[in-house]
């Protein structure tokens, strides 16, 4: 993209954390910025400071659990601005635990968020961002959609699949000017894992520790690079860097790594062990 000023993007999860961060990156930019999240107040705020560095906001709130939501506000986006340049899709969510503690109602929200949401908001998107002369399409995909660790099954899935959805978008149409970017950062500091589900109730989700996490506005930094030169799968952090650098030169040693401490297995009990299907969501909201 020769010029992201003038340049018309929606961030979704542009309340907090990185879909705030990339959001005024874009506005610093020159860009207008559509805002959707679940926060309304949080995206009133972001709206003001967008709008404090000279460019519009609009914001709108949405579930993206809900599809008849997200159909709602394409067409209320597209009646308002006729489309987008730049579709940032940074929503997510994520579940801590045993993946055989995660309920049906736990792995569809957390898809519906992190994958089915994006996929629809592309597809609804797509006939505008092919008519603009640059249109472009970042997904936040992570590290997680590379490397696969113990107790994010669910998290990992859904990143793993957006970059799919992604590689398949840029190669389809790349051919007619559409860019698609995977970001993928390794952990950032943000709340995400404050905020994670687990599969018990007010159970502590453990942190990576701060001098291995990448921040905001270093992921800011690299979307802007990416959506100028059109760069498909950035990594973000020393740790992105490095698991993703051993996963390809020696694969076997990861695994082994998650084969190192083996325990006994046991049979689980798998109706004690669930929470009840709300808690943890309602934990993660």
């Amino acid at each position: 993209m020769k010029s992201i000023r003038g340049k018309q993007a929606l961030v979704t999860g542009g309340a907090s954390g990185l879909g705030r961060g990339i959001a005024l990156a874009l506005a610093r930019e020159g860009a207008d910025v559509y805002l959707w999240d679940v926060n309304a107040e949080g995206m009133a705020a972001v709206g003001d400071e967008i709008r404090a560095l000279g460019v519009s906001s609009a914001s709108r709130k949405v579930d993206l659990t809900k599809p008849a939501e997200i159909t709602a506000a394409v067409t209320a986006l597209t009646e308002e601005w006729g489309g987008v340049d730049i579709l940032v899709n940074n929503a997510g969510v994520a579940f801590y635990g045993p993946t055989h503690t995660m309920t049906a109602e736990q792995w569809d929200w957390l898809m519906g968020i992190n994958l089915l949401a994006p996929i629809q908001i592309t597809r609804e998107l797509l006939p505008s961002l092919l008519e603009r002369p640059e249109g472009h399409i970042l997904n936040i995909c992570s590290i997680a959609g590379l490397v696969a660790g113990g107790r994010f099954a669910g998290y990992h899935t859904s990143k793993f699949g957006l970059i799919g959805f992604s590689e398949s978008l840029r190669a389809e149409y790349g051919r007619r000017g559409l860019h698609v970017t995977s970001l993928c950062p390794g952990p950032v500091k943000t709340d995400l894992y404050r905020k994670c589900a687990t599969s018990k109730e007010r159970k502590t989700v453990p942190e990576p520790p701060q001098w291995v996490c990448t921040t905001v506005e270093a992921v800011a930094r690299k979307a802007i690079r990416a959506i100028r030169y059109n760069h498909r799968m950035p990594l973000v952090g020393l740790l992105a860097h490095f698991l993703w650098n051993m996963k390809w030169m020696a694969p076997g040693f990861l695994d082994f790594l998650n084969h190192l401490s083996r325990k006994k297995r046991t049979v689980p009990n798998t109706i004690e062990s669930r929470p009840t299907e709300n808690a943890s969501l309602k934990r993660a909201a």
